[in-house]
């Protein structure tokens, strides 16, 4: 006797591996337990699933089971599961979101809008960031997850349409949506890797390629069309003098106006980044804190209560 156990994936519903297709195909008898789809199990021409004591009758027989881990895999002659494609588990995590908005889920993940989730977008990407300054990968994975959260969110809220604030007019769109407008956006950005119109060589050739694309794509009249003018104030000014400087306008007249405008500017026109140069200064201004703080409790001092000279007096030098 031969027995074959063919582990199907939930995710993927009916689709059965190549693989067991000579198994099925040879069988003498193929049965499918409860955790396969109907449809499936009747393509398959599959009877119910038997009993152990059943299975101990000669020839060639199939079970199909969505349960990789069912109970007699170790009594199989040899077991066959479903190949699992890249990106198989954000099927699970579109439907982990699915479950949580529908009816019968969390109550507060119901009641979320775009509108009142903008704020932990916000965080998330911030702590996303902080991961990354900190060189931590175990945290750098977390929240890339919660970032990955923000986007099935929102995307789980606009298919069900006419959320705020776009009205009870507001065309539907699902997470299937947002990644085909992201495909063919790299692919139309990308003409040398999916086309043989051009090839780039070049990262900085392939910046300069992008942003025509960017342009006549998006029809802008303004080399200043585009820019968020909601992020990070020293970014935000990087990132106009970066539009400016693609345009050609002189570095003289770059740098000409406000005072931190200006000191932003000089130091994105130097190849650096503001925000960046910053945000390392900031942290570092936390460190020395925390130190000559440290250092005054280290001597029975309440850190909490430094005088002016006491801060000087533990200021790291």
């Amino acid at each position: 006797m031969s027995r074959t156990l063919v582990v199907i994936s939930p995710r993927l519903g009916a689709v059965l591996p190549a693989a067991a297709l000579p198994a099925l195909r040879a069988a003498d008898r193929v049965y499918a337990d409860d955790t396969v789809p109907s449809e499936l199990a009747g393509a398959a021409g599959a009877g119910p699933a038997p009993d152990q004591a059943a299975n101990d009758a000669l020839g060639r027989e199939v079970l199909l089971t969505a349960d990789a881990d069912h109970p007699l895999r170790a009594q199989f002659d040899q077991v066959i599961e479903t190949p699992q494609p890249a990106g198989a588990e954000l099927l699970e995590a579109v439907a982990v979101m699915d479950r949580l908005r529908s009816p019968g889920g969390c109550p507060w993940d119901a009641e979320q809008t775009h509108t009142s989730l903008v704020q932990y977008l916000v965080e998330e990407c911030y702590e996303l960031h902080e991961a990354i300054d900190d060189a931590d990968r175990t945290a750098l994975r977390e929240e890339l997850g919660d970032v990955l959260l923000q986007v099935l969110f929102h995307a789980r809220v606009a298919a069900e349409g006419g959320v705020d604030p776009y009205g009870p007019g507001a065309a539907p769109f699902d997470i299937d949506g947002v990644a085909a407008d992201l495909v063919r956006k790299l692919v139309d950005r990308h003409p040398h890797v999916f086309g043989s119109a051009e090839r780039i060589h070049t990262a900085s050739d392939q910046e300069l390629r992008w942003d025509e694309l960017k342009r006549a794509e998006k029809r802008r009249e303004s080399s200043m069309d585009g820019v968020a003018l909601g992020q990070p104030a020293a970014a935000l000014a990087a990132k106009l003098v970066s539009r400016a400087t693609k345009a050609g306008l002189p570095g003289e007249l770059t740098a000409a106006g406000d005072e931190l405008f200006e000191a932003v500017a000089r130091a994105k026109l130097a190849g650096g980044d503001p925000e960046q140069r910053l945000r390392a200064a900031a942290r570092a201004f936390d460190a020395r804190v925390r130190a000559a703080e440290a250092a005054a409790k280290a001597d029975g001092l309440d850190q909490h209560a430094l005088t002016p000279e006491d801060w000087r007096r533990y200021w790291p030098g």
